[in-house]
């Protein structure tokens, strides 16, 4: 037995912040971010948004999709570095928004990777044959944690939402193979130092900014650089198959650098590679269901495709997922 994708589903804040936009609140220019991200544009969230409200829409359309009600739901796991509330888990709050049954619900952080590390999770708990249907969601709220007075980090995160149903398969499509792995050495690059155990909030940590993104540029770009390629090889070598039958790259959605150079390494031509960057930004655990779903929904991926999911965030973490359509 083996899991495949049912369906897919994302949602995207009404409101978009331009590059036009940021020149106004920092020292920046378009051509610098597009030069240095590919990002020209990203969507951002109302102050009242969650990352359960945000979630919501992108859950019900994936479910409408697969032909399911919430109560056909097994299993809910949510991948976010922005979760409502520090708990109960925005897994739970969305299940009872969802009016499903009693079933096990759950967040991971994973950063960037992970709605990867949700998906292979949601595949373990499948193939053991206790689980029938799961709903997968990486969803972030990045500009609520965003340093708007640091030009290196704010010209690149956005909002959004995706969704996945999972659930068995006796073909021979869904997922053929997966890789994860981690190294926390590296979690000083790229963290939020405040509002847990280590740091709790005060008037001070406030003021100093320190419930924001925090990140070393040039350090994390060589880490993601490495593992996106480590991930995609070693998911392919899982899945039983070669670089050359991959039909289709879904890369996380961080730097078009970094996507050009895993595209080159594994022979995937850029035509082949789903990009969502530069009108989405860097939306994080989002930033893969969303492509992901754009990809399903325009008719881009065929039934029989090999597709290629990777992806690297903070701890450092990478992983991916390789399935057939």
């Amino acid at each position: 037995m083996r899991s495949k994708i049912l369906a897919t589903g994302s949602n995207l804040p009404a409101k978009i912040l331009t590059n036009a936009d940021l020149e106004k609140l920092v020292e920046t220019s378009d051509e610098w971010i597009v030069s240095r991200s590919g990002i020209r544009e990203r969507r951002i969230v109302e102050s009242a948004d969650t990352a359960s409200s945000l979630s919501l829409p992108a859950a019900k359309t994936a479910l409408s999709r697969a032909n399911l009600n919430p109560g056909d739901l097994d299993a809910i796991i949510v991948a976010t570095i922005t979760p409502d509330m520090a708990f109960p888990s925005t897994a739970c709050l969305m299940q009872n928004m969802l009016g499903c049954r009693q079933i096990p619900c759950f967040d991971i952080s994973a950063g960037c990777t992970g709605f990867v590390y949700a998906m292979k999770i949601a595949d373990a708990m499948i193939t053991t044959g206790q689980y029938r249907n799961i709903l997968v969601v990486g969803v972030e709220l990045l500009t609520k944690i965003t340093d708007w007075t640091d030009r290196s980090t704010c010209v690149l995160f956005g909002d959004g939402a995706g969704a996945a149903i999972l659930a068995p398969t006796d073909d021979d499509t869904g997922l053929l193979g997966s890789y994860w792995s981690a190294d926390g050495s590296f979690a000083p690059l790229l963290e939020m130092p405040a509002g847990g155990s280590r740091m709790p909030a005060s008037e001070k940590t406030v003021k100093e900014n320190l419930h924001t993104v925090k990140m070393l540029g040039n350090e994390t770009f060589k880490a993601a650089v490495r593992a996106m390629e480590e991930a995609s090889l070693e998911g392919i070598k899982s899945a039983g198959l070669e670089k050359a039958d991959i039909d289709w790259l879904i890369p996380h959605q961080a730097n078009i650098r970094i996507i050009e150079f895993t595209a080159k390494r594994l022979g995937i031509s850029m035509d082949k590679v789903i990009i969502t960057l530069e009108k989405y930004g860097n939306t994080s655990a989002a930033s893969v269901p969303i492509a992901l779903d754009e990809a399903m929904t325009s008719g881009k991926i065929k039934s029989g495709d090999n597709v290629l999911l990777v992806a690297f965030g903070a701890g450092f973490t990478w992983g991916s997922i390789v399935f057939k359509a």
